[in-house]
């Protein structure tokens, strides 16, 4: 084995498929949109797991927010607005529901309609 050979595997688990950023983007949605329903299913026990589950759901959608709120972001202006208008709603919302006045429901179907337009765009790797 030579030197490139070892570079090129160094940081890559063998039989893993390489992942777009948008691949990745639909893995992290899909694990918390997974955590935010399980929790939620707990009722009243899940609190301290669904409060995890929001807590990780919101640092996804700041990210986010800044991602689009960043002058150099390539996305079109109107679909950087409806992003950023989501990770608005979601952070007010998770208060919501922390609060005990909502739901996580609406949370978990933004999720999963980010969720299909990442996959119809190309989907993961």
């Amino acid at each position: 084995m030579n030197a490139t050979t070892l570079a090129k595997t160094a940081y890559s688990a063998p039989g893993q498929p390489t992942r777009t950023a948008r691949g990745t983007e639909y893995e992290l949605f899909a694990r918390i949109t997974h955590r935010l329903k399980a929790a939620a299913a707990l009722g009243d026990a899940g609190f301290s797991t669904l409060a995890r589950a929001l807590h990780d759901n919101r640092k996804l959608w700041t990210t986010l927010a800044a991602d689009v709120a960043d002058p150099g972001n390539q996305l079109p202006a109107p679909l950087r607005a409806r992003i950023f208008y989501l990770a608005e709603f979601t952070t007010q919302h998770s208060r919501k529901v922390l609060a005990g006045g909502s739901g996580a429901e609406v949370l978990v179907d933004i999720n999963t309609a980010i969720m299909r337009g990442l996959r119809q765009e190309g989907g993961e790797s």
